[in-house]
Order: C-alpha cells, then sequence, then structure tokens
C-alpha cells in the first residue's frame, strides 16, 4: 500500500457550524452553545453557533460533521439540512488561520421540545439576529442564515419540515407567516398547499372553539417542493 504524501505546507483550521432554526411560542428561534469559560479558549463564555472540528477520522464528508454536530446538540437527526456557504480569514479565530463551512437545519416543533446538551439553549431570532453577541464571525453566519431561509421560504416549502407530525393548514400558514414575517392570503395559501402533493390528510380532526379542522401530515420521504410564484400579501 503506497504511503500517504507528508504535507509540507500549514493547514488551516477546519470546522462545521450549525445553524438550527425551530418555531418556539411563536416565534422563530435559533439553537446556540455556550462556549467553555476557560480563559485559555476563544470567545470564553460567548454564545455561538453549535460547530466543531471535522474529525478528519470519523467524518466521511461535511454534511456527515454537520449531522454529527447537530445530534450531539439535540439528539436527533433534522428533516433537513442545507449547506449555506463558507467563511474564512487569518482573523475570525485568534487560534489560527481558520475555515468554517456552515449548513442550517429545521427541526419540527415536537422535536425541537426535546432534552439539549447541558450547553444549548434556544433564542428567538429578531430581524436577522439575537441578543446574546455572538462568538467569532457568528452574526455574519446567522444572518446569512436568515436570509437565505426567509428568501427560499417564498417559494418553497420549507416551513413544513418545521411543522409537528401533526397539523392544520392554518398552523401551517402560521408558520410560514411567523418565518416570513407577515400576514399571507388564507385562501390563496390554502390552494397552493392542496395542490402541490406536499402534505395528505389524516384521519383525524382538530376539536376547538369553532368547528373541527382537518389534520394534515408531510408526506414521508418528501423533498421541498418549489412554487412558480411568491406568496401575496392579502389584498
Amino acid at each position: 500500500m503506497q504511503e500517504k504524501p507528508e504535507l509540507d505546507f500549514p493547514r488551516p483550521l477546519t470546522t462545521v457550524d450549525v445553524v438550527i432554526f425551530a418555531i418556539r411560542s411563536d416565534a422563530l428561534q435559533v439553537l446556540l452553545v455556550q462556549r467553555p469559560k476557560a480563559e485559555s479558549e476563544p470567545f470564553p463564555g460567548a454564545w455561538a453557533l453549535p460547530g466543531g472540528f471535522v474529525d478528519i477520522a470519523g467524518d466521511r464528508d461535511l454534511e456527515a460533521c454537520a449531522v454529527r454536530r447537530l445530534k450531539a446538540k439535540t439528539g436527533v437527526v433534522s428533516p433537513y439540512l442545507e449547506q449555506l456557504g463558507s467563511w474564512g480569514s487569518a482573523t475570525r479565530d485568534p487560534r489560527g488561520w481558520s475555515a468554517t463551512h456552515a449548513y442550517f437545519a429545521l427541526l419540527p416543533e415536537h422535536t425541537a421540545g426535546g432534552a439539549l446538551a447541558g450547553d444549548a439553549q434556544w433564542f428567538a431570532v429578531e430581524g436577522e439576529k439575537v441578543r446574546p453577541k455572538l462568538a467569532f464571525d457568528h452574526a455574519e453566519i446567522l444572518q446569512a442564515a436568515v436570509l437565505r431561509l426567509r428568501n427560499k421560504v417564498e417559494y418553497t416549502s420549507l416551513p413544513a419540515y418545521l411543522m409537528p407530525q401533526e397539523f392544520t393548514l392554518p398552523e401551517l400558514q402560521r408558520t410560514y407567516e411567523i418565518v416570513l414575517d407577515r400576514p399571507l392570503e388564507k385562501s390563496a395559501f390554502r390552494t397552493r398547499m392542496l395542490a402541490a402533493d406536499l402534505i395528505e390528510p389524516v384521519a383525524k380532526m382538530r376539536k376547538g372553539p369553532n368547528r373541527p379542522a382537518q389534520l394534515y401530515r408531510l408526506k414521508k420521504a418528501k423533498a421541498p417542493v418549489f412554487f412558480t410564484r411568491t406568496f401575496n400579501p392579502p389584498g
């Protein structure tokens, strides 16, 4: 077996960071982790996106690293994971030249409410930011993730991955409105969702103060649906 040649040049630090979104308390929220407080650590005690170094022996690719970091902090695998972009410079990490490859993930409400790692906590997204100051360049990465999510929600079915296992059409519409931060026209939304071959009715009704509402679920193994037009606000 041929031996691998020795590298005669310095290598940058290589990490993967994951922006994990969920709908909690009727708001778009993102999962953050608190960094170790030891003074030897960069940005001690600051809040940051979940992430870490690539495991050269264990991670077959960048996505495998992202899945591993996601599961380590939430205990679950996201139904939707997308590569966001790469950030790198000589100054983003005080330990040396660093490059990070960022992903964003969507978690359904019922999994986002589960047990988290001890250093993890949900924070509401306000505009394109969160209240705590973030370590490294994670504020820039978070902003890019929020913009990507909102742009794609305009013409895709991504919010369906934020839903619980069973939901009503008004609940799905509300999730779209939370992510987009604006209201949508009810009848046009209903028509688009039912025509998209994305959801299917279940043999249950949601009882409430008004007439019972039909429950739906996301079709299994369904890729995101792309719409030909963006959503219009109410007239």
